[in-house]
């Protein structure tokens, strides 16, 4: 997609500072994180969003929960407890209409959110 900003991360035309990388996966930084730990792991094939998932995306998919969870240990999350969140659509605030999942942590959280 060509005017989708987290493709264009992927291709390397906007920079983001890098946490992981796989075959079907990145992980980067968040720009403004909401917690100490804040790192989004997007699939490098544009996929809207986790309401546009098929089964085709199963192995996309484990990939990115697999990325989350090697994100989490090499941040430290994995002991205390840590956050993988999806947002789909306006009204959860999704920016971006990339999937992507949030990997939260650093210092308790309240729930619900605050």
């Amino acid at each position: 997609m060509t005017d989708c900003i987290f493709c264009k991360i992927v291709a390397g035309e906007i920079p983001s500072t890098e946490v992981m990388s796989s075959e079907r996966t990145l992980a980067f930084r968040d720009i403004k994180p909401a917690l100490p730990s804040h790192i989004l792991v997007i699939p490098r094939e544009h996929i809207q969003s986790a309401d546009t998932l098929t089964p085709q995306h199963a192995a996309t998919l484990a990939e990115m929960f697999d990325t989350a969870q090697k994100v989490a240990r090499q941040e430290g999350l994995s002991e205390r407890g840590y956050r993988l969140v999806f947002n789909v659509g306006d009204d959860a605030q999704n920016s971006v209409p990339h999937l992507h999942m949030h990997v939260v942590g650093g210092r308790p959280m309240e729930w619900p959110p605050g």
